[in-house]
């Protein structure tokens, strides 16, 4: 069957049905995954100019291999699978796009070849083709990890082994992947003396996506590893607290309701997960003609003005927790900020909110228009 999105006709086996993740060749579940791919390339383009080569390093259908071609990126395609090569190099020729397809293991042709821009969109974790990517890529690598079970702490042990670290299930479930991941992404880039700062960054539906500009030298990569920390999480108030640093101090009681269900989950970045103004410019970059468009600038929107503050709240559950009836967003939000506490929407669900007060603080800015 045939499929387009971006303006390019794809070819795609005719078994795929929508919502399919486990699809070798095209997951229609991921087209704002690859329509904010290309407004990110745009974007990139104008921040690096010698930025001109780009591997689909797990092409499959070549969607996103056809879709960077065809916006002017020296292309290469590589898969294990005989299959998809040929589907890959057929999808390049039936868009009249250039572009290299290769059959071969992707770590090998990564630690063989130099790219200025590597993309890493496997099925699962991305952990055992990142050393080879940090190893030799020049200037951007972006990364999905669609394993967010494992990442947010659902299935503790796998994703202790996938990302080195411990994740925990908490309330702020897919932010914890998020820092899980980039935490994991910062030390394998160290391990080549390579510093990433996490340009754009999203946690949406089943995975989550990263773009890391990349620095070569050690005292880059030295500064990525300062983001790294720990976060403790009390399991009976929300409480919650970051401390920076490799070494864990963790709390042994919460400080703000004396319990001792305290969680310790890291080490985790702590730091920004995008910069302002390079978002601002991907959102200007979503063409009309992007089947996800409208999502995608609103994505873009909510990134940009979201908190710092390496976790987030959801108000239903605050509320609930405290037997109070939820109000209005807005509401909610300016009744913080009206306390002298900054506070932003998440991107990680419609009542999701992130803040510089304490749950404490919390309660006591908005108790009035809440009872």
């Amino acid at each position: 069957m045939r499929v387009t999105e971006g303006g390019i006709e794809l070819e795609i086996p005719g078994e795929q049905t929508e919502g399919i993740e486990e699809s070798v060749f095209y997951n229609p579940r991921q087209e704002l995954n690859r329509d904010l791919t290309i407004a990110t390339l745009r974007a990139y383009r104008e921040r690096e100019s010698r930025a001109e080569s780009y591997l689909d390093a797990m092409t499959a259908s070549g969607v996103r291999g056809v879709r960077a071609a065809a916006d002017g990126w020296d292309v290469t395609c590589c898969d294990v699978d005989e299959d998809a090569v040929s589907l890959a190099r057929s999808n390049l020729e039936r868009n009249d796009r250039e572009g290299r397809v290769v059959r071969r293991d992707v770590n090998a042709l990564m630690h063989d070849e130099v790219f200025d821009v590597i993309d890493l969109d496997p099925y699962g974790t991305p952990m055992p083709f990142t050393d080879a990517a940090f190893a030799n890529c020049r200037d951007l690598v972006c990364v999905t990890a669609t394993d967010t079970a494992p990442l947010c702490g659902a299935h503790f042990n796998s994703g202790v082994r996938s990302y080195s670290a411990v994740p925990r299930n908490t309330d702020y479930h897919a932010e914890m992947g998020v820092r899980i991941l980039l935490s994991a992404l910062a030390r394998s880039g160290a391990r080549f003396d390579v510093g990433v700062e996490p340009i754009l960054t999203h946690a949406t539906s089943h995975y989550v996506r990263t773009y890391l500009e990349l620095e070569h030298k050690p005292t880059a990569a030295d500064a990525a590893l300062e983001e790294l920390g720990y976060l403790s999480h009390c399991e009976d108030c929300l409480y919650r607290e970051a401390s920076p640093g490799l070494i864990a101090d963790p709390l042994e009681t919460c400080p703000h309701c004396g319990g001792d269900r305290v969680l310790v989950a890291g080490p985790v970045w702590l730091g920004p997960v995008r910069d302002r103004e390079f978002v601002a410019d991907v959102r200007e970059r979503v063409p009309d003609g992007f089947g996800t468009a409208e999502t995608a600038r609103e994505l873009c929107t909510t990134l940009e003005a979201e908190l710092d503050a390496p976790t987030h709240y959801d108000q239903h559950k605050l509320c609930r927790e405290w037997g109070l009836p939820a109000n209005a967003m807005d509401e909610f939000l300016a009744d913080l900020r009206g306390a002298g506490h900054e506070a932003s929407r998440a991107h990680y669900g419609g009542t999701t909110f992130k803040t510089t007060a304490s749950v404490g603080e919390i309660r006591e800015a908005t108790a009035d228009s809440l009872t």
